[in-house]
């Protein structure tokens, strides 16, 4: 009992590393595309290409993902992947040719879709061991991840450190400090940690995941669709919009994306306990009412600092969504289809992942130069409102725990079953 669960809190903790390491350096990859620019001779023509490469790439390592998890467990997967894209990231900053930087956001598109798919895919395992709402802690992880990274990208830009001096030694400590880490990844299958699903899921197997069997994800990949055209909007355009239409300063306009930043952490550090106390079906309409009328004071917004707050706005809630539909997908899969089809499940909606955040920057900046950027922000409002209508996909029947929202704790220990 006491040794299973040991292994469950420090699957916890050793998947929060991860996540957090992921953070930082997506964030910084991410924060220095100018550097990188700069530093090859990327055309304005060409870089759009590049930036395309990564997400689509990014699909293709989902889906590999998906077939690899069949023989591999997740947490071996998510091992040897995520020192890969520490090292795509150093090599991205340290060549000279065209053909190199290339070469190296191939790699890390590839590697980081493994990465996302298998992190998410242990995050969701985890939280049926836990038997209680875990995983907006994880993205919370994140989410502080890519505050220090972006924070240290900011320190090298400032103090006008090359990409290659500013990358090596986070890598030189992210990638021995994720390797450790790996060490207690808690994968669904470890015979120290077992999940006792509930009574009418009791014996079942997997009957086999097959595309008519994974219809039940589409309203679900929709809305992971719509939450990152929505975080793309902000991260591609809120200082642009801030800055042109309402006419704020230099300095005003790099406050936004901070606040945002910071009111996602909020949001999910938070977000386990509304969950917890509420059902996700609740807090994630919470989140889209929330995140509604963030663009709705955005696109009206009379100047820079009530902009700024329709921003804030959204990171509270965006925050809660994106964490919310990795896990009703595991748990709506494992109820449909059985054991084992959860990771099956994640891999395939974290491709939308990417289709949102290759959809969201152009879309608005098509409809911002056709029309005008403050109509431009209601698109990604009616999409995000069109989440409220998804809601009851996060929360089956059979997903009601104890105290009316989440069940006992459900961790093997030897059928002991006292919770964590």
């Amino acid at each position: 009992m006491t040794d299973a669960r040991s292994r469950l809190r420090h699957g916890r903790l050793s998947l929060e590393v991860s996540f957090f390491v992921q953070g930082a350096v997506f964030a910084l990859l991410v924060t220095r595309i100018p550097a990188i620019q700069t530093r090859y001779g990327i055309s304005d023509g060409l870089l759009p290409v590049f930036l395309a490469a990564v997400p689509v790439l990014a699909g293709m390592g989902s889906i590999g993902t998906e077939r690899l998890v069949a023989r591999v467990r997740p947490g071996a997967v998510l091992r040897w992947v995520q020192p890969v894209v520490g090292l795509a990231l150093l090599a991205a900053g340290s060549g000279h040719e065209l053909w190199q930087v290339a070469l190296a956001l191939g790699v890390f598109g590839l590697s980081v879709g493994g990465l996302d798919a298998s992190m998410n895919m242990l995050g969701v395992s985890l939280q049926h061991a836990y038997g209680r709402s875990i995983m907006l802690g994880f993205h919370a992880a994140y989410s502080l991840g890519g505050i220090v990274g972006a924070t240290l990208a900011w320190v090298g830009a400032h103090e006008g450190l090359s990409l290659a001096v500013l990358y090596g030694p986070v890598v030189a400590v992210a990638v021995p400090t994720a390797l450790v880490a790996s060490r207690w990844y808690a994968d669904r299958d470890d015979p120290r940690v077992q999940v006792l699903a509930d009574d009418r899921l009791s014996g079942r197997t997997e009957v086999g995941a097959s595309d008519r069997g994974m219809r039940f994800l589409l309203p679900l990949c929709l809305v992971m669709a719509f939450a990152y055209i929505g975080d793309s909007t902000v991260s591609n355009w809120s200082a642009k919009y801030l800055q042109d239409v309402l006419h704020g300063s230099d300095q005003v306009s790099t406050v936004p994306y901070n606040a945002y930043m910071a009111t996602t952490l909020l949001g999910r550090a938070v977000g386990d306990l509304g969950v917890r106390r509420f059902g996700p079906v609740r807090v994630v309409r919470a989140g889209t009412v929330v995140a509604v009328c963030g663009f709705g004071v955005v696109s009206t917004a009379p100047g820079a600092w009530v902009g700024t707050a329709g921003f804030t706005l959204l990171g509270l809630g965006l925050s809660v969504i994106v964490p919310q539909t990795f896990a009703a997908a595991g748990r709506n899969a494992e109820e449909r289809l059985g054991a084992g089809a959860s990771d099956r499940a994640v891999a395939r909606l974290n491709i939308f992942n990417y289709v949102g955040f290759l959809v969201g920057s152009p879309l608005v900046g098509a409809l911002g130069e056709m029309w005008s950027y403050r109509w431009a922000m209601v698109v990604p409002m009616i999409l995000a409102l069109a989440t409220f209508r998804y809601a009851p996909s996060f929360g089956p029947s059979g997903a009601r725990y104890g105290g009316g929202h989440e069940r006992p704790s459900t961790a093997d220990v030897g059928r002991g079953g006292n919770g964590l």
